[in-house]
């Protein structure tokens, strides 16, 4: 059944897909519905709080005209939003379309991310290079023989006992350990001191996990690690590396452990940082969805984001049962751009198909959060249902 996500291309293909494939790596045979996925695809756009849809994009996230094209950026966190006005040498986003206007669109990328912003030239898709992503997995799976297999479970479809170690933000990770949580699963997610995560954001993916702050240089994140069945990782590969988290290096610490790792671009570009937004511009994604074909446009939802979530989590699955029997550790991974190839080699639609006018009422939930009243949209997959997201930061780094 087609999920109605209008655009060019078969987003609609590609969330029923990825959430058929965790359905079905957790034992949920029920039917899906296409009107669920497609919500839950948009959550951000269900979301309020007491009542308040949230600004969702900051004015320095969007596409601006250069001199020879167009540039995407992303300015939704205040450090990355300050980096980008550093970048184009202005005081506020009142300056940034004329610092746009004259320089190429290489000069504004270079000048933006030299300063740690986060911008991209807006290109036309690259198919020698889809190509080659295609031909590798769309979810990576390797297997390191080690002593130890972690603990084991008697329901094979459950994840009660089983603990997460959350190291991701945004979109991607916190799907994907809110779909485990959703089974059951004990999720302690971590953030860093000083960057809290948007509070509209963590409710909008936070249901079911407790959420703490901690260093990652703590002895007590490694304490955790000693316990957790699975850690899914969503930040840059170079900086995890630069904290001793690589996957390389969990795996020898803790045997046994399942690690899977989130990036957007790559680990062939560890030190690139990117969101869904910046993907869609780069892979040719933005061009493909222009609206009058000079604007770049984009997908109906954060699709790739969404995608990747559901396909790791769906590999997590997977993998707890394949640790049972075959024992040892694992490592599982995927990237945004893989996901955007995937996307692209796709058949495609002559034209958007029309948008369906479905009643969220359905496939909404209300939480108390904290005295906050916050609707958010339930599960894509049926027969099971979120348990509230807790305020962030709010509980203590421990099992």
């Amino acid at each position: 059944m087609q999920v109605p996500l209008p655009s060019k291309l078969a987003v609609g293909d590609l969330a029923w897909s990825s959430v058929a494939a965790f359905a079905g790596a957790a034992g949920i045979h029920a039917p899906l519905d296409p009107a669920s996925i497609a919500l839950a695809y948009r959550s951000d756009r269900l979301l309020t709080v007491d009542g308040l849809a949230p600004d969702v994009w900051s004015p320095l996230s969007g596409f601006w005209r250069t001199r020879d094209g167009w540039v995407r950026t992303h300015g939704n966190y205040p450090h990355h939003a300050r980096r980008l006005l550093d970048g184009l040498d202005v005081v506020d986003a009142a300056h940034v379309p004329a610092a746009f206007a004259e320089r190429t669109s290489a000069e504004a990328v270079a000048a933006i991310t030299a300063q740690g912003g986060l911008a991209v030239e807006v290109r036309p898709e690259d198919h020698a290079r889809d190509a080659d992503l295609r031909s590798t997995a769309l979810v990576e799976v390797a297997h390191h023989p080690s002593p130890g297999g972690g603990r084991s479970r008697d329901d094979q479809h459950g994840l009660e006992g089983i603990r997460v170690l959350d190291l991701t933000r945004v979109i991607a990770g916190p799907v994907c350990t809110r779909s485990l949580a959703l089974l059951g699963a004990d999720v302690l997610r971590i953030d860093p001191p000083g960057l809290p995560e948007p509070e509209w954001q963590h409710f909008d993916t936070g249901h079911g996990k407790r959420s703490a702050v901690l260093d990652a240089r703590s002895p007590l994140l490694r304490e955790l690690l000693d316990l957790a069945d699975v850690v899914v990782l969503g930040y840059r590969p170079a900086a995890l590396a630069r904290l001793g988290l690589s996957p390389g290096e969990l795996i020898e610490r803790h045997p046994g452990l399942i690690v899977a790792q989130l990036s957007a671009w790559g680990i062939d570009f560890p030190e690139r940082a990117g969101f869904d937004s910046l993907v869609q511009a780069e892979s040719g994604i933005a061009l493909i969805e222009s609206p009058d074909g000079d604007r770049p446009g984009a997908l109906p939802a954060q699709a790739l984001d969404h995608s990747a979530g559901y396909l790791l989590a769906a590999s997590v699955l997977s993998l707890l049962r394949r640790r049972q029997v075959e024992g040892g550790s694992w490592i599982t991974r995927t990237s945004l751009r893989r996901i955007a190839a995937e996307l692209l080699g796709m058949p495609r639609r002559p034209a958007p198909e029309p948008e369906l006018d479905i009643d969220p009422a359905e496939h909404t939930a209300v939480f108390d959060i904290g005295g906050r009243i916050v609707t958010t949209a339930r599960p894509a997959v049926p027969g099971v249902e979120f348990r509230a997201p807790r305020p962030w930061g709010a509980d203590q780094p421990r099992w």
